[in-house]
């Protein structure tokens, strides 16, 4: 399974890392970056809460 955010609606609120830091980082230009290129099983519940959690749906997964 792999994530990516949509630069253009993400906000920066940092929803998805507060939900799991270990797929999602806030960077510099307060957008948030995925840093995994495929998530491991044992990661996925966590980023699809990441994704489930975004105000604006920026986030999506294959």
């Amino acid at each position: 399974m792999k994530f990516k955010v949509d630069k253009e609606l993400c906000i920066g609120c940092a929803a998805c890392e507060g939900v799991c830091p270990q797929v999602f980082e806030m960077r510099d230009d307060d957008k948030a970056h995925v840093i995994i290129d495929t998530i491991s099983a044992e990661l996925e519940e966590s980023a699809l809460e990441a994704e489930e959690s975004c105000p604006v749906e920026a986030i999506s997964h294959e």
